[in-house]
C-alpha cells in the first residue's frame, strides 16, 4: 500500500501553492496528502501557511533516484515544476514505471510528444495514467468537445470561441520561451510543433482537410463577433485531435476543430481583434529572438511570479464549442490560469484519487499517457461542476 494518496511536486511555487490551497480547501476526509520539492525550509513554511500536518518529501528533477522514492510512495503525482521539456521527463519516467498515475499544467506540445513516445507503452503495460495538460491548458477545450460529442456526435466542422480575463505567470513565460529555443535549434522539433496531428498515436489515420493554425482575423455571424487567433489554440487543438483518436474518431469521420477569441461586433470589436493578432505576432517574434530576450525580462513576471489574489478573483472565462446547431459551454469565474486551473487540477487528482474505479478509459487501454477527457471525462465534468463551474450541452436556442 501507497504511503500517500497525492504527493504535489512543486508545492512552493506560484501556482503549486494555489493547488495546495485547493486540496487543503477541498480534498475529502482521509485523503493522504504530501507537499513534495526540494527545499524542506520553503515546504515547511508553505505547510505552515496551510495549517495542515501533511508530510514533506524532498526530491529533485536532477535526482532521478528521489523521484522514484516519490513515485513509490503515492498513488498520485501532481507535477507544477516547469519548463516540463526541461525539468518534467525524468518524473514521467519513474510515474510510468512505478504504475502510479500523473497529472501536470503543461501546454508544451514537443514535452507531451516526448513523453507519448517515450512513456505511453510502459505506462499502459503498468497500468500508470500520465494525463498532461490539466489545467485552462487543456481542460476547458477537451471536455466542450467532449461534453458536445455526447449529444451531437457526429461532429463536422467544430469551432471553440473562447472568452477570457486573466494574467500570466512567470512560469508560463519560461515554458513558452524554452520551446521557442526547441522549435529554433531543430528543424525536426520545428515540424512536429507545426503539426496539426503533433500528439496522434497514428499519424497516417488522420483525416486530410484539417483547418490550419492562423494569426487571421475574422468575423463569426453565428457569434455576431469578430475572431482573433487564441494564444493557446496551437496546443489545445493538438489535445482535443488526440483524445479523438485514442476515443476510436468517435467524434466524427468530418470532425474538424478551431479555436479562436472572441473580441465582440462592430468597428471596436475588429480593432481589438487585429490588435490580439499583431500582438501575438511581436511576441512570438520577441520571444524567439536570444538578443530580445533582456527586453522581455523586463515586461514579463519572473518565474515564481503571477497575478495578485485580486486580480485572480476579478478574471473570468467562457468557451463555446459549436457543431452543426449545437453548442457546449464550459465557464468558471476566477482567473482562468490560476484560481480556475488550480481547482481544475487538483479536481483531476482527486478524481484520479478518489473514483479510478469510476474512470472509463478509451478501449483497449490500461493505462498511458492520456488526455483530460480520456482518462477523466465526465467524471471530471461533475466534480467541476460541483465546484461552481459551468458545463452544459445541448442544442442552440435563439
Amino acid at each position: 500500500m501507497s504511503d500517500y494518496d497525492i504527493v504535489l511536486y512543486g508545492a512552493t511555487g506560484f501556482v503549486g501553492k494555489l493547488t495546495a490551497e485547493h486540496l487543503a480547501a477541498h480534498a475529502p476526509d482521509g485523503v493522504r496528502i504530501a507537499l513534495a520539492g526540494r527545499s524542506p525550509g520553503k515546504l515547511e513554511v508553505v505547510r505552515a501557511d496551510l495549517g495542515v500536518n501533511w508530510p514533506l518529501v524532498i526530491a529533485d528533477s536532477s535526482d532521478p533516484a528521489s523521484l522514484k522514492a516519490l513515485a513509490e510512495s503515492t498513488r498520485v503525482v501532481i507535477s507544477t515544476v516547469g519548463p516540463y521539456a526541461k525539468y518534467g521527463l525524468p518524473l514521467v519516467e519513474a510515474c510510468a514505471t512505478a504504475g502510479t498515475d500523473y497529472v501536470d499544467l503543461t501546454g508544451e506540445v514537443l514535452f507531451v510528444r516526448e513523453s507519448i513516445d517515450r512513456f505511453h507503452d510502459l505506462a499502459a503495460s503498468t497500468g500508470a495514467r500520465i494525463v498532461h495538460s490539466c489545467g485552462f491548458d487543456s481542460i476547458p477545450s477537451d471536455l466542450a468537445v467532449f461534453e458536445l460529442a455526447k449529444v451531437a456526435a457526429p461532429l463536422g466542422d467544430t469551432t471553440l470561441y473562447v472568452r477570457m480575463k486573466g494574467g500570466v505567470s512567470g512560469g508560463t513565460v519560461a515554458s513558452a520561451r524554452e520551446q521557442m529555443a526547441q522549435v529554433r535549434s531543430d528543424k525536426a522539433k520545428r515540424a512536429v510543433a507545426l503539426d496539426k496531428f503533433a500528439l496522434s498515436p497514428d499519424r497516417s489515420a488522420e483525416p486530410k482537410g484539417e483547418w490550419k493554425d492562423s494569426l487571421k482575423v475574422w468575423h463569426s455571424d453565428e457569434m455576431h463577433s469578430w475572431a482573433a487567433p487564441f494564444i493557446m489554440s496551437t496546443f489545445n487543438t493538438r489535445i482535443v485531435r488526440r483524445s479523438n483518436a485514442l476515443l476510436g474518431h468517435a467524434y466524427g469521420e468530418g470532425f474538424r476543430y478551431r479555436e479562436t477569441l472572441t473580441t465582440g461586433d462592430g468597428w471596436q470589436g475588429r480593432l481589438r481583434a487585429e490588435a490580439i493578432a499583431k500582438g501575438m505576432a511581436i511576441g512570438m517574434a520577441a520571444l524567439s529572438v536570444n538578443s530580445l530576450g533582456p527586453l522581455v525580462d523586463k515586461v514579463v513576471p519572473s518565474p515564481g511570479e503571477g497575478p495578485s489574489e485580486e486580480d485572480r478573483a476579478s478574471g473570468r472565462f467562457s468557451v463555446e464549442a459549436r457543431s452543426g446547431g449545437c453548442r457546449s459551454l464550459f465557464a468558471a469565474k476566477g482567473d482562468p490560469g490560476y484560481a480556475a486551473t488550480c481547482v481544475m487540477l487538483g479536481e483531476s487528482a482527486l478524481a484520479l484519487a478518489t473514483q479510478r474505479d469510476d474512470l472509463p478509459l478509451p478501449e483497449g487501454l490500461h493505462g498511458g499517457v492520456l488526455t483530460p477527457a480520456t482518462a477523466l471525462g465526465g467524471v471530471l465534468s461533475e466534480r467541476l461542476r460541483a465546484q461552481g463551474f459551468t458545463i452544459t450541452a445541448g442544442p442552440v436556442t435563439a
